[in-house]
């Protein structure tokens, strides 16, 4: 049976706070006074406004509570019904425009309850408006229920005095069976989100970020929804417990409940038709349309929800955008790209600069007693058509994954591969390098697109878009003696030896011999690898002869740009770097890079109470940012000597000058690269078949040398060699 409560019309807009939760002193309105600002500029009707409202068919349940401006006309109010304390702005005899939308500004046909308007607002058609705080040329029309609770939370994950702990709002991220829910709240980043998932372990670390979102918001009752300047609000049902700043457009929304929607000038945020929101974070610059279903979600600043795509249980994070699909319990870093329909995400942490594709269904297929299964994914995550995953897998940066079943969990800890399940012979293939082999087009470019369209404004977390980065060339430097040992047993192997009385040392220097002194030899040998699926079946490694060369070369090209990026211009101050740089695990931290040990850090000062916000732990972030080029290139040249075996005594002048030379050599191999994949696709003539002419398929694509990306590349490496050459002078 439906609870109905029949209480006293004159109760209405009145006793929003109850007595027994106001502070000793104060009336129902303290907090509304404080969230307002301006209730000194205003004044009583005199008895001519009340006799115009009365003329216009307008009521109040009592006219001393209207206060106004002194520039208030009252011949812009009609058929609106007032209850409890209203405050309205001046309003003069304008109209406002909005995409073609013009209304007069004033208040008609509406029920407002307990509402404060600041100047020139218009209100047309609402039938219940209650408890907000309204700007300045603000529009309003056609909403059906615009309300505001005492207990509001506006999506934050925090109680109200008086609440229980089971109505608090957690996120269930990265797992489904909430083992790694965190608490949502206004400005949570990605490196917020990652640092709350993970070391569940540590329970004084967990406490903490509680304590952080409860220390941010008030638990004091009687908040008032907002709505910020200049925003519009049209043709929508239902709005309750939602507060929205400056600039906003809201149009033909279905619900939208207990949410923050962040917005302001040059980072205005909008939600159009059909949507239904609840229990979010909204950030600035976002946009949300067509049909979009969201529940327990974050959206970070500057991404977008499209299509239908249903977001639960989950943070986006910025610069992403979702169409259409179906994405659960899933933490997203910045630049995640998923467009299609029939793709799934689920029970992952997939850390930025990802793209999945039509078919995709990663989610947890229960493959336990539980719903315990996760996938996490490093940078560049890219599954092909119709692939499907299994939990647990784990996958080092850009990987790409081809079309098909993967029966088996996975364990990918080579970069830039493709890894292929090869169903003609039962094998698990995976090519390390194979961007750099294949496209390295789409590999370039997609790391200058997320530079490009990075539009945050507020860049406290300094993300990493460079393929080449202190995570991903850890993760090269990790698998070279992978290929060295599947190398070296695969030779071994073919000579019908056995590797048994061989350690482990001598069998990596075979593989390393092999792999740069005989790399005919190496491409005619069947090179298997271990532990990188949860099966019997064979794992084979391709091209292995190609990529070990190649990733030595690239973690000698990642040096030195970041030498000649950090304006190191003499050798004397590179070899007196080289005597303290020191490599070592970096972690990706909601898109931006740290070393292991400076989360560590992070972790011990956040526990001893030396951060006790989640203010400081951002402040901590931006300094951090700033010294990320120095640590990044203290790493470069710690990573160039590693994968020479070389240290600062046995580093001299002429190797630094061969390391220079083969670096130009490197990149000029890389801008090859970008056009030639490129090219691929107008030579073939599969790709080219469907245009009657050259001419024709130029009209469409156009033309190869036209392609701005493929200039800016041919350029960048003119002007690094310039560089170079400067700097091999001074030696």
């Amino acid at each position: 049976m439906n609870h109905i409560q029949k209480k006293p019309l004159s109760q209405l807009g009145y006793q929003f706070v109850d007595e027994t939760s106001l502070p000793k002193g104060k009336d129902e309105y303290y907090l509304r006074n404080e969230q307002w600002g301006k209730r000194n500029g205003y004044r009583k009707l005199n008895a001519l406004e009340i006799e115009t409202l009365v003329q216009n068919d307008n009521t109040s349940d009592d006219w001393n509570q209207i206060f106004v401006a002194n520039e208030f006309d009252a011949r812009l109010v009609k058929h609106c019904h007032f209850f409890g304390m209203v405050r309205i702005g001046k309003l003069e005899p304008y109209f406002l425009e909005f995409h073609n939308l013009r209304l007069p500004v004033g208040l008609y046909n509406s029920t407002i309850c307990a509402c404060d308007f600041g100047d020139n607002v218009v209100v047309h058609n609402v039938n219940f408006l209650s408890h907000y705080i309204i700007g300045n040329e603000v529009i309003i029309a056609n909403v059906n229920e615009m309300a505001t609770t005492d207990h509001s939370k506006f999506g934050n994950g925090i109680i109200k005095e008086g609440e229980p702990e089971n109505v608090r709002i957690w996120l269930e991220l990265c797992n489904e069976n909430g083992g790694r829910s965190v608490m949502p709240f206004d400005g949570m980043l990605p490196g917020d989100a990652y640092l709350w998932t993970r070391n569940r372990d540590d329970e004084a670390l967990q406490a903490k970020f509680k304590a952080f979102t409860e220390k941010q918001f008030d638990k004091k009752r009687g908040y008032y929804g907002l709505v910020g300047d200049r925003s519009v609000i049209k043709n929508c049902k239902i709005i309750k417990d939602v507060t929205i700043g400056s600039d906003a457009y809201l149009k033909g929304a279905n619900k939208l409940k207990n949410l923050t929607i962040n917005s302001r000038a040059g980072a205005a945020s909008q939600i159009g038709e059909g949507c239904e929101l609840v229990n979010g974070i909204i950030g600035y610059g976002c946009r949300v349309f067509y049909g979009v279903k969201a529940v327990r979600f974050v959206m970070a600043s500057h991404s977008q929800l499209k299509y239908g795509a249903r977001l639960i249980n989950s943070y986006l994070g910025n610069n992403a955008t979702i169409s259409c699909c179906e994405v659960l319990n899933s933490l997203i870093f910045p630049a995640h790209e998923q467009h299609h329909n029939n793709s799934f995400l689920c029970a992952a942490l997939i850390m930025g600069q990802s793209n999945m594709a039509a078919g995709a269904t990663i989610g947890s297929n229960h493959n336990s007693r539980g719903a315990d299964g996760e996938i996490i994914a490093g940078r560049g995550f890219w599954p092909g058509l119709c692939v499907s995953l299994k939990h647990n897998s784990k996958f080092a940066s850009f990987a790409l994954i081809a079309k098909g079943t993967y029966m088996q969990e996975l364990h990918i800890p080579i970069p830039f591969s493709l890894i292929l399940n090869s169903e003609h012979d039962n094998t698990l293939k995976i090519m390390p390098g194979y961007w750099f082999l294949h496209n390295m087009y789409a590999l370039a470019r997609n790391s200058w697109k997320y530079v490009d369209r990075d539009k945050r404004t507020d860049k406290t977390q300094l993300i990493e878009y460079d393929y080449l980065a202190p995570d991903s060339v850890e993760e090269i430097l990790t698998s070279l003696p992978i290929m060295e040992m599947a190398t070296a047993q695969a030779w071994y192997a073919a000579q019908g030896q056995t590797t048994e009385q061989l350690s482990e040392n001598e069998l990596l220097q075979k593989g390393k011999e092999l792999l740069l002194q005989q790399p005919e030899e190496v491409a005619r040998l069947t090179i298997l690898v271990h532990g990188m699926e949860n099966s019997q079946r064979k794992a084979q490694l391709l091209k292995v002869h190609k990529a070990y060369p190649l990733f030595r070369a690239l973690v000698v090209l990642y040096g030195i740009r970041n030498i000649l990026a950090q304006g190191i211009d003499s050798f004397a101050a590179l070899q007196s770097l080289a005597k303290t740089a020191k490599r070592g695990p970096w972690i990706n931290v909601g898109g931006q890079l740290m070393k292991a040990s400076t989360v560590d850090d992070l972790k011990t000062k956040i526990k001893k109470g030396k951060i006790s916000s989640w203010a400081q732990l951002h402040e901590t972030y931006e300094q951090l940012g700033q010294q990320y080029a120095q640590e990044k290139l203290e790493h470069a040249v710690a990573s160039l000597l590693y994968v020479q075996g070389l240290n600062a005594r046995t580093f001299t002048a002429e190797r630094f000058q061969q390391n220079l030379e083969q670096s130009v050599t490197t990149m000029s191999w890389i801008t090859e690269g970008i056009y030639r994949s490129r090219e691929k696709d107008y030579q073939n003539p599969y790709r080219s078949m469907t245009y009657e002419n050259k001419a024709d398929m130029e009209a469409v694509v156009g033309k190869l040398e036209d392609n701005s990306f493929i200039q800016q590349t041919i350029t960048e490496l003119k002007q690094y060699k310039k560089q170079v050459k400067a700097l091999a002078t001074k030696l």
